[in-house]
């Protein structure tokens, strides 16, 4: 066999075994495994700085309520495009509840009861505070309705929780609020 077959031959078994052509040919190829069921990562997709989630988890005073959203698993429904409005309280409001109730809530066979409160702070369309009324119900994403109420100081409640401050989202708006909303028993 000629010298420049000998070396075609060698480059050709090499390609077919997986190496490249700097590789030296004498290597052998790795012996065959038969391929694994290998679980799909999950892909975090990148949050878009302005949305409800984002303002949220930036806020040093909703971490309790980003920690919920986690645990029931409720992040990427409130990270859609909406439009949205949230009733966000805040970590003071959460500290209200009664001792050991959120860390209750959080634990994983009480993700369905944590799910059903945290939707009861979300409803489609976006309400800014002036299109809140006085005596106005919205229905929330739980089914069950909320009461709005205006002061004559123009203070906002919702049920019994006062609105401290509004913002603007991409996909909604937020509104801050002093009371964790609980949904009335069925």
């Amino acid at each position: 066999m000629s010298h420049h077959l000998l070396a075609t031959s060698l480059f050709t078994l090499a390609v077919i075994s997986g190496c490249k052509k700097d590789d030296a040919p004498a290597q052998k190829a790795p012996p065959a495994v038969a391929p694994t069921a290998v679980a799909p990562k999950k892909v975090e997709v990148p949050l878009d700085p302005n949305n409800i989630v984002s303002i949220a988890v930036g806020s040093k005073d909703h971490t309790t309520l980003v920690a919920a959203l986690k645990a029931a698993d409720y992040v990427t429904s409130i990270a859609n495009p909406g439009p949205l409005t949230v009733f966000a309280p805040t970590d003071a409001a959460f500290a209200k509840l009664p001792a050991g109730t959120v860390e209750e809530l959080v634990k994983p066979e009480k993700q369905a009861d944590l799910k059903e409160i945290l939707k009861y702070h979300a409803t489609t369309s976006v309400y800014e505070a002036k299109d809140l009324k006085d005596g106005m119900k919205l229905g929330m994403a739980n089914g069950k309705p909320v009461m709005i109420k205006v002061g004559a100081d123009g203070k906002i409640t919702v049920n019994d929780a006062n609105v401290v401050a509004s913002i603007r989202a991409s996909n909604g708006v937020v509104h801050v609020i002093d009371a964790v909303l609980l949904p009335p028993a069925p």
